[in-house]
């Protein structure tokens, strides 16, 4: 199945921030384009600048944190996935804890012993 314009423009710059990452190079809008070009591709030119601002400073934690997401395709789905996955199970932990908390005295006997050691039935 071939690629879209769009995926192909991604993945250009997804693979030129690894590029540079990997060359210990700076990443900038600038050098992403640049190695673009160097390989013969073209992409829109908003996606070196937009990958440039968002994987300043954070390119080593996506790359060492892979693994906790689903089957996305765009990495930050990936992480965002994770994040959510992680609050909602903190929220049911959180959950669980309350209702094991919760007294169920006032009348409510089982078992019929009441405390009394009497026949409640």
């Amino acid at each position: 199945m071939p690629m879209t314009k769009e995926q192909h423009d991604e993945a250009c710059t997804v693979y030129a921030a690894l590029a540079l990452y990997d060359g210990d190079a700076q990443l900038t809008s600038d050098l992403m384009k640049t190695l673009i070009e160097a390989t013969g591709n073209e992409v829109e030119a908003y996606w070196p600048i937009l990958f440039a601002r968002y994987l300043d400073g954070k390119i080593e934690d996506l790359i060492f944190n892979v693994g906790g997401g689903g089957g996305e395709a765009a990495g930050d789905g990936v992480v965002a996935a994770g994040e959510v996955a992680v609050e909602k199970e903190e929220e049911e932990k959180k959950e669980e804890e309350e209702e094991e908390e919760i007294d169920m005295g006032g009348g409510m006997d089982m078992f019929g012993d009441g405390g009394d050691g009497g026949d409640d039935y």
